[in-house]
């Protein structure tokens, strides 16, 4: 017996050096519920399509096959114009599947004009025949010109879906809303309809709300946007769900106090909505080594796809090869990318929520080592990054420009300095509310991570933030640049914040991100 017993405790012993012990997991279900808790984390369980209480739908549209307007895969000839003409059946139809089967389509070649394929309906569905090698290639072989040579982020994508549309201010609000409520009190809503989409918008010089955001971190003058500029600025997205009065319901909470000492703004949106995106290769011509901000070339040059302007949309099992620029989520809300991944030439930009509301990239691999991987830009808002990866060799991105509230949820890849993005003009590169939970790091760089340096020009600066179950690689942080550090170098449960706020909120977890797991 007491030999067993001492070959039952040298064998825990030797699971434990072996790093076993990281499969046993801090519950934090009690601090979940403290109210510190609740103060410090946004509620990212709106983010995704529909507010990620479905999943992705699989319309009945009427088929629109490319072949039929004049494409030929695996020709020498340009295919632009037949898909064009293929989309602008559809459109002309109200609805449709633009449909490609298998083989390599040309959407740029020498003799094309060099002007972006657009989608500006909604209900549009780009369908192909699968992503990997043998299935639906989308080669654009040229890069479209830049607006301004001397701008390296000037160039247009080859693709874009939506058109931003603002309307008329409406409204103002004449009520406070503290953030995570849904409903808010406007000055008037004779012309809001149940249905209509709103912008929230903020646009203000405040030096007490702005050090509310970064905390005891000082202010630099070298701040031109924030300080000289526009000042600090929130633009969300949201669906009006119920009138009472002068009282609106959202369909989602928002993601930032709201003060009527505070001149914020109540505009009309007119976003495009149900386009998708699924099965499809984009791949770009970059084949030779990247070197950041050298030329428009390297930094947007295959700029291959845009969602702008669209809500309650979505792009999956696609994958992007070669390419400055994947996908950038502009103007949006309620847009869900899953099971995409980037391959080939690792280049700038991987996958961005960009200026953006409740936008859900979930499972995407960037396997190219992206400078910037997969991260937000501009003023997102309530962005959730789920269970994605990239190489060591990068980190995720925050690209200045005030994005906040952004979930990194079961992250796994490099946290490396100089790769968040953005001049040091546009710096902060994240302000209030990021959200770090059971990220795996796997570099190989210093333990200590400085998230606010003082003398570097490029290193991301990013507000206080939440750190939860950071894991892998041991990792220190410099005290004053986050607001909880809990169970560093352990993973927690539950195993992903994501999950667990949507099944607090509907009570169960749908099927659609359990089948995504």
């Amino acid at each position: 017996m007491h030999t067993k017993g001492f070959i039952v405790i040298g064998t825990l012993l030797l699971m434990l050096s072996n790093g076993i012990h990281a499969q046993i997991q801090t519950d934090m279900s009690n601090w979940l519920n403290s109210k510190e808790a609740l103060k410090a984390l946004p509620n990212f369980s709106y983010s995704g399509y529909r507010n990620g209480e479905v999943g992705i739908p699989s319309p009945n549209y009427k088929v629109f096959n490319v072949v039929d307007y004049g494409a030929i895969p695996n020709d020498t000839l340009s295919d632009k114009q037949a898909i064009e003409k293929a989309i602008a059946a559809a459109e002309k139809n109200g609805s449709g599947v633009v449909f490609f089967p298998k083989g390599r389509f040309l959407v740029n070649e020498d003799g094309d004009v060099k002007t972006t394929i657009r989608v500006l309906s909604s209900n549009i569905l780009f369908r192909g025949s699968g992503s990997e090698i043998g299935g639906t290639e989308l080669f654009m072989k040229n890069t479209l010109n830049p607006r301004d040579s001397t701008q390296k982020y000037s160039t247009p994508p080859m693709f874009e879906f939506g058109k931003f549309q603002i309307g008329k201010q409406i409204a103002t609000i004449s009520k406070n809303a503290e953030e995570g409520t849904n409903s808010i009190t406007l000055s008037t809503t004779n012309d809001i309809k149940i249905g209509d989409w709103l912008q929230l918008s903020l646009n203000v010089k405040d030096t007490n709300l702005l050090r509310e955001e970064i905390g005891k971190h000082p202010i630099n003058p070298k701040w031109k946007a924030l300080l000289n500029k526009e000042g600090l600025i929130v633009k969300a997205y949201y669906q009006v769900k119920k009138i009472d009065s002068n009282t609106v319901e959202l369909n989602a909470s928002i993601g930032y106090d709201m003060s009527v000492n505070q001149p914020w703004k109540v505009f009309l949106y007119h976003p495009k909505s149900e386009i998708g995106v699924e099965q499809i290769a984009f791949v770009g011509n970059f084949t030779y080594p990247f070197v950041h901000h050298r030329s428009w070339i390297d930094d947007s040059g295959w700029n291959l796809f845009h969602f702008n302007g669209v809500v309650n949309s979505w792009m999956k099992d696609c994958r992007f090869t070669n390419v400055s620029i994947g996908v950038m989520v502009k103007n949006s809300a309620q847009v869900s990318l899953l099971n995409c991944h980037i391959t080939g030439n690792g280049t700038h930009e991987a996958f961005q929520a960009n200026r953006s509301t409740n936008v859900f990239i979930g499972k995407c691999k960037d396997n190219a080592g992206m400078f910037h991987s997969i991260g937000v830009d501009g003023f997102a808002m309530n962005s959730v990054i789920w269970r994605c990866s990239y190489l060591p060799s990068t980190s995720f991105e925050s690209h200045s420009y005030q994005p906040r509230n952004t979930l990194l949820d079961n992250m796994e890849g490099g946290l490396l300095p100089n790769h968040a993005g953005g001049s040091e003009d546009n710096h902060p590169n994240h302000l209030k509310g990021l959200v770090l939970w059971n990220y795996k790091r796997t570099d190989n760089k210093k333990e200590t991570i400085d998230f606010w340096p003082e003398k570097s020009v490029y290193d991301g600066r990013i507000s206080p933030m939440v750190i939860v179950g950071l894991h892998g690689k041991p990792s220190s942080f410099i005290e004053g640049q986050y607001k909880f550090l809990l169970s560093n170098g352990q993973k927690v449960s539950p195993e992903s914040l994501y999950a667990y706020q949507l099944k607090k909120r509907l009570g169960f977890v749908p099927k659609w991100l359990s089948e995504l797991q």
